[in-house]
C-alpha cells in the first residue's frame, strides 16, 4: 500500500507547511495593525487589529490540531485522532464570534459618537492594502493545499481568511472615505459591515466542524465514486449498506459487497483486496471495511444501522 501512504505523508508535510505560514503571518499583521491603530484610531481598523488577533490564536489551534490528527492510531485511539482538527474548527468559530461581538459593540458605540480618523490615515491604508494582499496570497497557498489533502481545519481556516479578506477590502474603503472626505460614522460602518462578514464566516465554520463531529456522510459524488470503483470488477453485483465518514484528514468507509456464492474464501479475499486498493486510489489513507455477502442467500444483518442505511 506504499503509493496512498507516500501521498499521505506529503499531504501532512504540505499540511503543516500552509499552518505554521497561517500561524506567522496572522502573527505579523495583528503587530503591525496595533500598531497603526494606536496611531489612528481607526474603528475598522480596530476592527480588523481584533480579527487579526484571533486569527493568531485560532491558527496556533489549527498549527496543534493538524499535528495531533495526522498522529497514527493508537491503543486509545483505534479509529485515529482525525477530529482533533474538527475540536480546532470550533475553537475558530467561537473566538470569530467573540471578535465580531466585540467589534460590533465598538463600532455601534461610534456611529451614535464618531470620532474622526485624520491620525496616520496613510498609514492604516497601508497595513490594510498590506494584510488584504498578504491574506489573498495564503488563501491560495491553501485552496492548493485542499486539492492534494483533506483537512477540515484546513478548509475552516481558508474559509476564515476568505472572511477576512473581505473584511480587510471593506475596512480599507472605510477608512479611506472617512480620512479623505472627513466622514467619520464610514469608517463605524466599515466596522459593522466587518462585523458581519466575520459572523457568517463564524456559522459556516461552525457547521464543516459540527459535520464531522456528528459523522455526517460524505458527499453524494464520493458515494457514487465508491460504488463505481467496486463494480468494476463485475465478480462484485452490488454494494449496499455503504457507510462513510470523515475525521480531519481520513476517511472512513464500510460496506457490504454481494458476490457469487460459489467464490472460494481465498478468491473473495483477493477480490476485495483488489476493489480495496481501487477505492484507496481515490481516497488515500482512507480506512475501508468491507463486508463480503453472498449473493441471494444473504441473511438479514446490521440492526438499526441496516434499516437506516440508504444503500
Amino acid at each position: 500500500m506504499g503509493a496512498p501512504d507516500i501521498d499521505r505523508a506529503r499531504s501532512a508535510v504540505l499540511t503543516r507547511r500552509v499552518t505554521l505560514l497561517s500561524m506567522t503571518m496572522a502573527g505579523g499583521l495583528a503587530a503591525l495593525k496595533l500598531v497603526v491603530w494606536l496611531a489612528s484610531g481607526s474603528v475598522a481598523l480596530l476592527a480588523s487589529m481584533a480579527d487579526s488577533g484571533l486569527d493568531l490564536i485560532a491558527a496556533t489551534a489549527t498549527f496543534i490540531a493538524v499535528r495531533y490528527a495526522a498522529a497514527p492510531p493508537d491503543a486509545e485511539h483505534r479509529f485515529g485522532h482525525g477530529k482533533a482538527e474538527a475540536f480546532a474548527s470550533l475553537i475558530q468559530a467561537g473566538l470569530v464570534f467573540a471578535s465580531a461581538a466585540l467589534v460590533g459593540q465598538e463600532a455601534i458605540r461610534r456611529v451614535i459618537h464618531p470620532a474622526p480618523v485624520t491620525r496616520a490615515a496613510g498609514w492604516a491604508m497601508a497595513i490594510m492594502l498590506t494584510s488584504t494582499v498578504f491574506t489573498a496570497g495564503l488563501i491560495v497557498a491553501q485552496t492548493r493545499l485542499l486539492r492534494q489533502a483533506r483537512s477540515v481545519a484546513v478548509s475552516s481556516d481558508r474559509a476564515h481568511y476568505a472572511a477576512d479578506l473581505a473584511s480587510n477590502i471593506i475596512a480599507l474603503a472605510g477608512i479611506g472615505v472617512a480620512a479623505v472626505f472627513g466622514l467619520a460614522r464610514l469608517d463605524a460602518l466599515a466596522g459593522l459591515g466587518v462585523t458581519l462578514i466575520l459572523l457568517w464566516g463564524a456559522v459556516a465554520v461552525f457547521r464543516q466542524a459540527a459535520d464531522q463531529l456528528m459523522d455526517h456522510e460524505l458527499a453524494d459524488a464520493a458515494r457514487a465514486r465508491i460504488v463505481e470503483l467496486m463494480l468494476q470488477d463485475r465478480r462484485i453485483t452490488d454494494v449496499h449498506q455503504l457507510r462513510t465518514r470523515a475525521a480531519g484528514p481520513t476517511v472512513h468507509v464500510q460496506m457490504h459487497a454481494d458476490m457469487d456464492p460459489d467464490l472460494t474464501l481465498e478468491a473473495a479475499h483477493q477480490v476485495l483486496i483488489a476493489a480495496e486498493k481501487r477505492v484507496l486510489g481515490a481516497f488515500p489513507g482512507a480506512d475501508i471495511i468491507i463486508h463480503p455477502d453472498p449473493r441471494g442467500r444473504a441473511e438479514p444483518h446490521g440492526g438499526e444501522f441496516a434499516a437506516s442505511s440508504p444503500t
